[in-house]
């Protein structure tokens, strides 16, 4: 497997003294996810917000779907080329930035914008789908996922919506 299937995820802990040492340093294969149209790779995950940096659980171990209740997710996401997600919301906050490739964001009232390299989304919540427009190009993306509070459209909550 080269570096380029592979993401590399460095660990930081503490020793017995209370000093910096590094837990782990490993690579990791990004795998198909079940719709076949982007692999992802989980680099770490929290059980809640505030992280109890006590907690000495390897992240990567947790259970974690797109979002974790409660918590936090970092991954890693090669969209393939020329294919498109369902339309779907999750109730947090999304940071995406785009390292490779270009992806375009469509809102439900269809609205769009194309993301590039070194581009950042913040996504708060609302529809949307995500779509590799290139045909020949994957797209890769690091997503970090914190959960939130549902948007409350006239006072009641918009429901998360999963692909």
């Amino acid at each position: 497997m080269t570096n380029a299937e592979t993401t590399r995820r460095v660990v930081t802990g503490h020793d017995a003294g209370g000093r910096a040492v590094f837990r782990s340093d490993e690579r990791f294969p990004l795998l198909p996810i079940p719709s076949g149209d982007a692999d992802f790779a989980l680099i770490w995950t929290t059980a809640s917000v505030p992280v109890d940096n006590n907690d000495e659980t390897d992240g990567r171990e947790r259970d974690a779907a797109l979002t974790l209740k409660g918590g936090s997710v970092i991954r890693v996401a090669d969209l393939h080329p020329g294919t498109v997600s369902p339309m779907h919301r999750t109730s947090s906050i999304d940071y995406g930035i785009v390292i490779s490739g270009q992806v375009e964001l469509e809102l439900d009232d269809g609205a769009k914008t194309l993301l590039g390299p070194g581009d950042i989304v913040v996504q708060r919540g609302t529809m949307h789908l995500w779509r590799n427009p290139s045909a020949t190009e994957t797209c890769r993306v690091v997503w970090v996922l914190v959960e939130a509070a549902p948007y409350l459209h006239e006072g009641e909550p918009l429901e998360d919506v999963h692909p």
